[in-house]
């Protein structure tokens, strides 16, 4: 990294913090409104006087980005220059099988490598629990079984997140925050409990934070807690290409446009029906397909 170079581990709004070459972390203000950065991104920075604040000047070309759709419809940058998705899963509470899925979908348009992480194992899985890590091992996805309490059940983790920039995203009470303490060997991430009325998680981590891992060219990103999640909008076709599992049935189906809804002679819609492709999974293809529709201008969706 060049010495007028840094990198952005917060972002909060028109304020930064940055760390810098020598490994400190300073805060800076983006210089210019058209300029947006996030979490991640790499920034040319310059400081007027010795004593003045850093200035974000400019943004480097992002090697990778993470987005989602927001509440206008449009496409956000949440993180820049990650390396893997790391998505968490809980039983308790329950995931969202569906928001996990749009996590995974979101990572592979973003050609962005993807892992699940299962947390509390300490508090034990339900056979349903256990029947959605089945899909999703079936479908090409590692999975890692912790419990944050455990520091023995993260070493496989630990090795997945090495020379990764990696991120972790998840529904709000999956324990984003605890893990990231028992993975740095701090209480860095303020941890709230469940709330009792709802069984849901609180929202605790406010802005995404980078941080460096302790072991290995590692560095760790801990976003926000959600309470839905739909990747940046795309056309009907480029849908399927979130679903890994759709690719070793590339090229076997009758039309070359198949959506894999209800065409005839549909090579994904065959696998669905014999259990090779899970069923939820599709149905969960379906549902992001028409969400993506209602997203999109009727002469983009094609």
């Amino acid at each position: 990294m060049n010495p007028d170079e840094a990198r952005v581990v917060e972002s909060y709004g028109r304020r930064v913090v940055l760390s810098l070459p020598d490994g400190q972390r300073q805060p800076a203000e983006v210089f210019g409104k058209r300029l947006r950065v996030v979490c991640g991104d790499e920034v040319r920075v310059s400081q007027h006087a010795e004593n003045s604040a850093l200035q974000v000047l400019d943004v480097l070309p992002r090697k990778t980005h993470f987005t989602r759709t927001n509440s206008q419809g449009q496409a956000e940058v949440l993180a820049a220059n990650i390396t893997q998705l790391v998505v968490l899963m809980s039983d308790h509470p329950v995931s969202d099988p569906f928001i996990v899925d749009r996590y995974l979908a979101g990572a592979e348009l973003g050609g962005i490598k993807a892992l699940l992480v299962a947390t509390k194992q300490d508090l034990g899985q339900s056979e349903e629990f256990q029947a959605h890590i089945l899909a999703y091992q079936q479908a090409g996805y590692g999975v890692c079984n912790v419990s944050a309490r455990d520091q023995a059940t993260l070493h496989t983790l630990r090795q997945a997140l090495s020379n990764e920039v990696s991120m972790l995203v998840g529904e709000s009470g999956v324990g984003k925050s605890t893990l990231t303490n028992a993975l740095l060997g701090t209480n860095t991430q303020r941890i709230r409990e469940i709330s009792e009325s709802t069984g849901e998680g609180r929202h605790t981590t406010v802005s995404s934070i980078l941080f460096d891992l302790p072991e290995g060219n590692a560095a760790l990103i801990d976003s926000p807690g959600v309470r839905d999640y739909a990747p940046a909008p795309v056309n009907d076709l480029q849908v399927s290409f979130g679903w890994r599992e759709f690719a070793r049935y590339t090229g076997q189906c009758k039309f070359n446009n198949c959506l894999h809804l209800r065409e005839p002679g549909c090579a994904i819609l065959a696998a669905v029906k014999t259990g090779e492709i899970s069923q939820r999974r599709h149905e969960s293809y379906k549902r992001l397909v028409n969400l993506m529709r209602q997203l999109l201008p009727s002469y983009e969706r094609h």
